[in-house]
């Protein structure tokens, strides 16, 4: 398996708890596809670079996985559709 970098962005808007369930969420989405999460931080509310749907904020996640394309499919899917993910990225890890 392949190491990749993911990022993703949260309405700035929830709360602590909604926060922790969203990145419980993502984490579950790469351990229930055979992947492994290698490190995940959370970077916190931070200044958008420019606006994204009416927000100015947003709650930044940064994880290290291990990951098979099957889990990169289905975060790719889930962050599509859940309105609590502004935006997502998946890089390769280059190391």
């Amino acid at each position: 398996m392949k190491k990749y970098e993911v990022m993703y962005i949260l309405r700035a808007n929830l709360d602590q708890e909604a926060i922790k369930t969203e990145v419980a969420n993502v984490n579950n989405i790469f351990t229930n596809n055979q992947s492994k999460v290698l490190e995940c931080k959370e970077w916190g509310l931070r200044e958008l670079a420019y606006e994204i749907e009416h927000s100015r904020k947003g709650y930044y996640v940064w994880m290290l996985v291990e990951a098979t394309p099957k889990a990169l499919t289905e975060f790719d899917r889930i962050a599509g559709y859940n309105e609590n993910i502004i935006r997502h990225i998946v890089v390769v890890d280059g190391e």
